[in-house]
């Protein structure tokens, strides 16, 4: 059983890459010097040489902000690829896994989204993720489109590994507590891919679709921001005082979604997936960090 991973440099590929696959399973994790997500004909050619049973694609031009400026790339890597990953499982015929966002909805719903809602992306990100998940719905009925919220690991960038950096030189943080939503751990995202990957190859009956995943127990960043401080001093981290402030008062290139909660019962029914609460999810990666856990994956080429 061959499976093709993409992002492996990425929070949820790095994971992917680590996860206890059964002894039949081959991941080939592809970083961005194997395959160029920018370029739509060598991701066809790739998946088509390789033989693969499926194929998950984590990867994405997940920078935001950066995205304001920069959206001929950020629709390159979040639209176009995803759309060439269609064509191509369709035409080898074996389902393709992606993962995707809560920046489609435009966070002015009260409360949580599910995956009937519409979306109504805000900003370059959300636009170019919202087109990549139609290009895969269009391209292969064998698909499963993951959206996920506030991710966090031990590895690459992310907000818990920002926290810890900048309360290591300041006494005092400001952070937004106006926005809501659920943070998820990238080592889960990376077990609900796996177990849903394994079944789709498995059974040509298995649902297919849109579903919604993230950690249990909605909060703010702020509250985020706090839980990890208050967990980590017992890891010997330096804990700040933690500032709550109106999103208005840290302006940002992309406008971020006001509420990012995400409804999980249709993942529920259909895989049997139960999301944990993030705070535990949370102590694994505070632990992690404090005990220098973050080896780089293994990539096959």
């Amino acid at each position: 059983m061959r499976i093709l991973v993409t992002g492996v440099t990425g929070q949820v590929g790095h994971e992917l890459s680590r996860y206890d696959w059964p002894e039949e399973v081959e991941i080939v994790a592809a970083s961005r010097h194997d395959l160029d997500l920018a370029d739509p004909g060598a991701i066809e050619s790739y998946i088509a040489a390789g033989r693969f049973d499926a194929v998950i694609n984590p990867a994405a031009y997940t920078a935001v902000d950066r995205a304001e400026a920069d959206p001929v790339t950020a629709w390159k890597v979040n639209a176009l690829a995803p759309a060439a990953m269609a064509a191509a499982t369709h035409k080898a015929g074996i389902p393709l896994i992606c993962v995707s966002t809560d920046y489609v909805f435009d966070g002015t719903k009260a409360d949580a989204y599910d995956e009937e809602d519409p979306i109504s992306p805000v900003g370059v990100y959300g636009a170019s993720k919202a087109a990549g998940e139609l290009a895969v719905r269009t391209g292969n009925p064998r698909h499963v489109i993951l959206r996920t919220s506030w991710v966090f690991s031990s590895h690459g960038a992310n907000f818990v590994k920002t926290m810890l950096r900048l309360a290591a030189d300041r006494p005092h943080l400001r952070v937004v507590d106006d926005q809501r939503g659920c943070p998820t751990s990238a080592r889960d995202i990376a077990a609900v891919l796996a177990k849903i990957t394994l079944r789709l190859i498995a059974d040509a009956q298995a649902p297919t679709g849109t579903y919604h995943f993230s950690n249990a127990e909605p909060t703010t960043w702020c509250g985020f921001a706090k839980e990890i401080f208050r967990q980590a001093e017992s890891f010997g981290y330096r804990v700040p005082d933690v500032e709550a402030i109106a999103t208005t008062e840290y302006p940002t290139p992309a406008r971020r979604p006001a509420n990012s909660v995400l409804d999980p019962t249709k993942i529920e029914r259909d895989f049997a997936v139960v999301p944990r609460p993030w705070r535990k999810a949370l102590a694994e990666v505070l632990s992690d960090l404090a005990h220098g856990a973050t080896e780089e994956p293994e990539v096959t080429r």
